[in-house]
């Protein structure tokens, strides 16, 4: 997830391979901070909760087709392929769970925030134990 603004271009962005291995990249620009990266090795328990959290979600059903379309706000960008399915979503960022409520498809625009936050949530909770920083997100 991403915008550009008066700091430039800020992201959030995260990436876990079919090995297990997690990179992790988060650039903001305020007080002139550089970009931070990380990559770490998962373990196949953590896999395999993601894995269930994506399949729990359903966002593997989701029509994206009515999602708002980037925006001077951002973009919003979501790629997974498991199990042999994949999908590759693109839509205006975010910002809150009042953004969906005013879209052709809030139910589907719902399930994709919750499931945002809750990789937000594991990623840097991860990140943060493994090496002790504060990400910003």
């Amino acid at each position: 997830t991403g915008h550009k603004g008066r700091y430039g271009h800020e992201f959030f962005r995260f990436e876990i391979d079919k090995y297990g291995t997690l990179k992790y990249a988060n650039n903001s620009n305020y007080r002139r901070d550089s970009i931070i990266q990380k990559t770490l090795q998962l373990s196949p328990t953590l896999i395999n909760e993601i894995q269930r959290i994506i399949k729990d979600s359903e966002i593997m059903h989701e029509d994206s087709s009515k999602w708002p379309h980037q925006d001077e706000n951002g973009r919003l960008q979501l790629e997974i392929e498991m199990n042999g399915q994949s999908i590759n979503i693109e839509t205006a960022k975010i910002s809150s769970l009042a953004d969906t409520l005013s879209t052709e498809d809030p139910e589907g625009l719902r399930v994709l925030y919750y499931l945002i936050q809750d990789f937000k949530c594991i990623i840097l909770s991860i990140i943060s134990l493994h090496f002790k920083i504060k990400p910003i997100a």
